[in-house]
């Protein structure tokens, strides 16, 4: 499971021109899910999501936590973040989960990080043709990856 974890002063998603979500301060979640990915992989990303120390703190260092701010969240399903560029110019999508895989994972991942954060987090819709829009604060973008745990 791979996920790019931005920092925002806001972000929202777009479907056929109706805005589907949208937060102020938080972060936005683009998560990619492959075949080998589990709960436990799942746990391990929510929990690291909510407790990342990304936040400015007064002395505007980045020492508080999603939780501690009180930030939202946004997820979106982003099967491209598994693409694979070695050869050809073409992207390879083949370790990337189909939806049948995908979907389940994918939503849990978003009943798992509703528990950990303690609130609803918004969602963009699963196979649909997305606009996402954000202001990315910082900017802060951080790449996380389940297999190797960093």
């Amino acid at each position: 499971m791979r996920a790019v974890i931005q920092r925002v002063a806001k972000a929202s998603v777009t479907v056929n021109k109706e805005v589907v979500s949208e937060i102020e301060n938080g972060l936005l979640i683009l998560l990619g899910i492959e075949d080998g990915d589990n709960l436990e992989d799942i746990e391990w990303l929510t929990r690291k999501i909510v407790c990342l120390r990304i936040f400015n703190d007064s002395d505007g260092v980045m020492n508080h936590s999603l939780v501690e701010v009180g930030g939202d969240a946004i997820v979106v399903s982003q099967f491209t973040l598994h693409a694979s560029t070695k050869k050809g110019n073409r992207p390879s999508y083949i370790k990337a989960s189909k939806p049948t895989i995908a979907i389940p994972l994918y939503e849990t991942f978003i009943k798992q990080l509703e528990s950990d954060l303690g609130r609803k987090v918004g969602t963009g819709i699963f196979g649909a043709d997305m606009k996402v829009a954000l202001l990315n604060d910082g900017p802060v973008t951080i790449i996380v990856d389940t297999k190797n745990k960093e």
